[in-house]
């Protein structure tokens, strides 16, 4: 009982032979009816990343990449958590816990694992140094998928503080983007006693009407994208969080569909300049989406929206830890600072990007080190 597991990815050969196949026998619709995207990804961009999909990208390049990271499985609360646990040469680093979301996986963090474990292999400095943790949310990857409701968020941020406990570790900060904020913010409410910081690259928060009355030139482009959001960009979010059994069937029977649907938000959310590969490597893409595919993950997944889209919309309670904040250009929403002071009553570190976007640890690997390092120091 609650025994930590080494564990390897080993997909094998049958489900990439599988995987050709379906490609091989796409039924395609029609193409769109306008230029470019905004009627969905282009037909003829599918068509080429498919192309490239079945031909000539390779699986077992990525699989050795996280095999050669160390791995582990245990169970919490009767569900199989899948996790990266990186730790420091130096042995004063500071634990972290780093959580990813959808339509990211634990994939969002390569490029970063290096320099925040062994920041002087990097050019950095050793007391900067963070032994990293790294699960993966349940119903994602290779953690288990949960067959009961009620594994939202304040579920997930309790896991992960037995995690962090089963791991040894009493004092611990942690970070996340997307549902990983929803969780990380659920842990700044839970994990009081061991979590000593929390730091968001994407900020949960409902500024009060005194604060929105008279809004900033900042806070008015908030404002505007985060109505552009619900009016053209949340579909997806709708249908997961009210059907996610229904949209289930497409996505795990498709492996065209599950990538549209991940592609889609990758070409809408990072600072890409109107395309994904513009920022990211086509096998950097399809790695991610392999994530959700490899596993069968797109139903499951999707069910972190079933049960707790509502809770990230409702009222959000003061947050009293030290948080830090990092604000990037092409993020869904772009809290002001003195937004997050007022839901962060101890507001350490707030800066504003000069470029990046929702996928920060991927897209602005060295900003993003950078931000760590920076809100971290003011409780080490």
């Amino acid at each position: 009982m609650n025994k930590v597991k080494k564990f390897r990815i080993k997909v094998q050969k049958g489900a990439l032979t599988d995987l050709k196949r379906r490609l091989s026998n796409v039924r395609w619709p029609e193409r769109e009816t306008v230029g470019g995207w905004s009627q969905g990804i282009p037909l003829s961009y599918m068509r080429e990343l498919v192309d490239y999909w079945r031909d000539e990208y390779d699986w077992n390049r990525c699989q050795e990449q996280l095999n050669a990271l160390p791995q582990f499985m245990t169970e919490i609360d009767g569900l199989d958590i899948h996790f990266l646990h990186i730790k420091s040469p130096h042995k004063n680093a500071m634990p972290m816990v780093m959580t990813h979301g959808w339509p990211g996986s634990i994939l969002e963090f390569m490029k970063v694992i290096g320099p925040l474990t062994d920041p002087e292999a990097f050019g950095g400095r050793g007391e900067d140094a963070f032994h990293l943790v790294i699960p993966t949310l349940p119903g994602f990857g290779w953690s288990g998928k949960p067959d009961q409701p009620g594994w939202g968020i304040e579920r997930i941020g309790r896991a992960w503080g037995q995690l962090m406990a089963r791991l040894g570790y009493k004092k611990w900060v942690a970070q996340g983007g997307d549902w990983g904020s929803a969780v990380t913010h659920a842990i700044g409410m839970s994990e009081t006693k061991h979590c000593i910081a929390m730091h968001t690259n994407m900020p949960l928060l409902s500024p009060s009407p005194a604060l929105t009355a008279e809004p900033t030139e900042q806070e008015i482009s908030a404002l505007a994208g985060f109505q552009h959001y619900f009016d053209w960009d949340s579909g997806y979010s709708k249908e997961q969080s009210t059907r996610p059994q229904t949209i289930g069937y497409g996505l795990v029977d498709s492996p065209v569909a599950q990538c549209a649907w991940i592609m889609e938000k990758f070409w809408c959310w990072t600072d890409c300049h109107g395309h994904p590969e513009n920022i990211l490597s086509r096998d950097e893409l399809l790695d991610n989406v392999m994530m959700y595919w490899l596993p069968a993950a797109g139903a499951s997944s999707a069910r972190i929206y079933w049960e707790s889209f509502s809770v990230i919309l409702a009222a959000k309670p003061p947050i009293h830890i030290p948080v830090g904040a990092s604000v990037y250009p092409h993020e869904i929403f772009r809290a002001s600072k003195r937004w997050c002071e007022e839901r962060y009553t101890n507001l350490i570190h707030y800066n504003t990007l000069p470029k990046g976007g929702h996928f920060a640890a991927v897209e602005q690997p060295e900003l993003f080190i950078n931000e760590i390092r920076t809100c971290f120091r003011k409780v080490r």
